[in-house]
C-alpha cells in the first residue's frame, strides 16, 4: 500500500493551527487568571483600607483561591481573622502556611509568629508558650520571650518567668534586674508560706544582689526575720535600707517601729522616723512615730502673730502639728480617735463616720491604670504593671 503524500501535507497546516489554538487558549487562560488575582487582591485592599473586614476577608479569600501559593496573602487572611476575633481560622491559615515544604525560613519563623499570636488571643497560653519557644534563635526571639514572661506572669509560674527574664536580662537591650527580684521575692513568698524560711530567705538574699535598688527584698526579708523572731535583724536590715531606698519609707515604717520596740531599739528608730519624717512628711512614718512614743514639732502662734516651734507633750498631738502644715482628714481622724469630749455618747457615732470617708482616702492608686486598693501591690492587679503604685495614700498625692 503506497503513502499518499497529501495526507501529510494536509495534517501539518492543521497540526499547527490546532497547536496554535490551543496555545492562545492557555495565554488567555493565565492572562484572565492574573487579572483576577490582583483584581481581587486590590479589591480586598479597598475594603480594609475602608474598614469593611468582611468584605475585605471574601475579596483575600477570593484571590488566595486564585493564586494559592502566594505568601502575602496568607499572612493578610490570617491577620484579618486575629483581628475578627476568628481565631480558630487565623490559626488554620498559618498551620497551613507552616505546613508547606517550599517556605523559605524567614517565611517559616514569621508564621510560628503569628501562630503564636493566634494562640494568645485566643487564650490558648499551653499551647501558645510551646509556640513562642520554637521562636528562640529567630528575629522573633524577644518578642517571644516578652509574650513568655506575660504567660508566666499570668499563670504564676515565677520559676520559669525568672529564667526567661535573666535571659532578657543577658541580651542587654532592657534591664531586668527589678523584675528578677520581684519574681525571686514571689517565690520567696511561695517557700515561706510552705515553712521553708530558710530557703525563703536565701532567694531574697539572691533577690537583693540582683535588684540592689529595689526596696521590696529588704523589706520581705525583714518580715520573715522578725517572724522568725529575729527582730533586731529585722530592724538592721530596714536601717540600712533607709539609707539606699528613703522614698519608700512609708511602705515599712510600721514594720521598722515593730522591729525596734522588739529588740530594744526604740530610741534609735525614733530618731530616724523623725529625721525622715522632717524631710518627708508621711501619715504613715507619723502613726510610727506615735506609736513610738515620740513626737514632731508644733507651731504655736502668739496674738502678736509671731510664731514659735515647741515639741508637744503628748504624742497624738503630732497629728495636730501634722494639721498645720499638711491638711488631712486621716489625720484629723487619728487626733479624734483618742479624744474625750463632753457629750461622749456622741463621739461614736461620729467617730464611724469619719473613718468611714477616711477609708478612700488611705487606699495606694496606681499610676499606669488609676487602679486603687487598701494594700500595697507590687504587681498591679488592674494592669499588671510592676512598681506602678507610689508609696503614698491618696490622700497624700
Amino acid at each position: 500500500m503506497d503513502f499518499d503524500l497529501s495526507w501529510l501535507l494536509l495534517g501539518l497546516p492543521l497540526a499547527f493551527i490546532l497547536g496554535w489554538l490551543a496555545s492562545r487558549f492557555d495565554l488567555r487562560q493565565l492572562r484572565l487568571e492574573n487579572r483576577q488575582a490582583p483584581k481581587a487582591y486590590f479589591r480586598g485592599l479597598n475594603f480594609l483600607l475602608n474598614e469593611q473586614q468582611d468584605q475585605a476577608i471574601d475579596a483575600f479569600i477570593e484571590a488566595v483561591q486564585n493564586d494559592p501559593d502566594t505568601q502575602e496573602l496568607h499572612f493578610a487572611l490570617g491577620n484579618l481573622f486575629r483581628r475578627r476575633g476568628e481565631y480558630q481560622r487565623a490559626v488554620r491559615v498559618h498551620e497551613h502556611l507552616l505546613s508547606r515544604a517550599d517556605l523559605s525560613r524567614a517565611d517559616r519563623n514569621r508564621a510560628q509568629h503569628a501562630l503564636a499570636q493566634d494562640f494568645l488571643r485566643a487564650g490558648l497560653l499551653d499551647r501558645a508558650e510551646a509556640a513562642l519557644q520554637k521562636l528562640e534563635g529567630t528575629i522573633y526571639e524577644n518578642d517571644a520571650r516578652m509574650a513568655l514572661l506575660g504567660i508566666y506572669e499570668r499563670s504564676r509560674e515565677w520559676t520559669q518567668a525568672e529564667a526567661v527574664a535573666r535571659k532578657l536580662d543577658e541580651s542587654e537591650q532592657a534591664s531586668y534586674g527589678t523584675r528578677r527580684g520581684h519574681y525571686l521575692c514571689e517565690q520567696a513568698s511561695e517557700l515561706a508560706a510552705r515553712g521553708d524560711a530558710d530557703g525563703a530567705i536565701a532567694l531574697l538574699q539572691q533577690a537583693a544582689q540582683v535588684a540592689p535598688a529595689a526596696p521590696r527584698p529588704a523589706i520581705d526579708l525583714a518580715a520573715l526575720q522578725l517572724q522568725q523572731g529575729a527582730p533586731a535583724q529585722a530592724f538592721a536590715t530596714l536601717k540600712a535600707l533607709a539609707e539606699t531606698a528613703p522614698l519608700a519609707l512609708p511602705l515599712y515604717a510600721t514594720l521598722m517601729q515593730q522591729a525596734a520596740a522588739a529588740s530594744q531599739h526604740s530610741g534609735e528608730a525614733l530618731a530616724l522616723l523623725q529625721r525622715r519624717y522632717a524631710a518627708a512628711p508621711s501619715i504613715d512614718v507619723l502613726d510610727a512615730i506615735v506609736a513610738l512614743g515620740g513626737s514632731t514639732s508644733l507651731e504655736e502662734i502668739d496674738d502678736a502673730g509671731s510664731s514659735d516651734t515647741v515639741t508637744v507633750a503628748n504624742p497624738r498631738d503630732s497629728y495636730v502639728a501634722h494639721l498645720q502644715h499638711h491638711p488631712s482628714l486621716v489625720a484629723a481622724s487619728r487626733w479624734l480617735a483618742g479624744e474625750r469630749f463632753e457629750r461622749e455618747a456622741l463621739h461614736p457615732p461620729v467617730q464611724r463616720a469619719l473613718d468611714q470617708a477616711v477609708r478612700p482616702l488611705m487606699r495606694y492608686r496606681c499610676a499606669a491604670c488609676g487602679f486603687e486598693a487598701h494594700q500595697y501591690f507590687w504587681h498591679c492587679p488592674g494592669c499588671q504593671a510592676w512598681d506602678s503604685y507610689p508609696p503614698r495614700r491618696v490622700e497624700e498625692l
